[in-house]
């Protein structure tokens, strides 16, 4: 069975991965071999991990992992959010000229990304704009974390139903989607750790799926794989 590694810009994602997406996987033969906080830094030798905004140690950072893996069966792949992308990431000014249309501004630096890891084994996956649009796929699921915020909860529909996709939320500074959570729930910035997977995970994959195809593209990459060394 093929095994993967997710590099997770957080906790929110690192969560998602164990609670949902590795039982997915498991089902389609794909292990997921564990999730890895992203490294922001290397300080007398010891990696510190999570919420880094520089792109170099996280690099190096999967490269180590790539060295020691060495596997044909091995397979290296990422959560990290398109919002507040590393000023350093590979291609970013290139493709800045595409901030007009997400899904290839994306899509281009995913390429970038692929091609400055050069391994064929790694998987770059960055969210369009950040996790909490998968949330959007279903904001009536934050009723059973939020009780008596009808109002707040319809505020956040209205926002999903005025975009094509919950992906196409943008990436400004108070517009991204976990900005327009919090100042519906604003609960929700302390606790987003532990209730954004619970939110997804309510949701179904399912659902997720058919609402944000950058993702579904990714997860159906990935489910792939189980056939990859047959």
């Amino acid at each position: 069975m093929p095994r993967l590694y997710l590099f997770a810009e957080g906790q929110t994602e690192q969560t998602f991965a164990d609670n949902v997406l590795k039982l997915h996987l498991a089902y389609r033969s794909v292990y997921l071999q564990g999730s890895v906080l992203i490294a922001h830094a290397k300080k007398k030798g010891k990696v510190h991990r999570g919420g880094g905004r520089k792109y170099l140690p996280m690099k190096n950072d999967i490269l180590r992992f790539l060295a020691q893996e060495k596997g044909a069966d091995v397979f290296f792949t990422t959560m990290i959010d398109l919002y507040a992308i590393p000023a350093d990431f590979p291609g970013l000014a290139e493709a800045e000229k595409l901030r007009h249309t997400p899904q290839l501004r994306v899509e281009a630096l995913e390429q970038t990304f692929a091609k400055d890891i050069g391994d064929g084994r790694f998987v770059p996956y960055i969210q369009l704009h950040e996790y909490e649009a998968f949330l959007f796929s279903d904001v009536t699921c934050f009723g059973y974390f939020y009780d008596h915020h009808e109002k707040q909860i319809a505020a956040l529909k209205a926002i999903a139903d005025a975009h094509g996709t919950p992906e196409l939320i943008d990436d400004g500074q108070h517009s991204a989607p976990s900005k327009r959570i919090i100042a519906e729930l604003p609960d929700y910035e302390d606790a987003k750790s532990a209730v954004g997977p619970q939110v997804a995970e309510l949701i179904g994959l399912d659902l997720i799926r058919g609402k944000c195809p950058h993702f579904a593209s990714w997860l159906a990459r990935l489910e792939q794989l189980g056939g990859a060394t047959h």
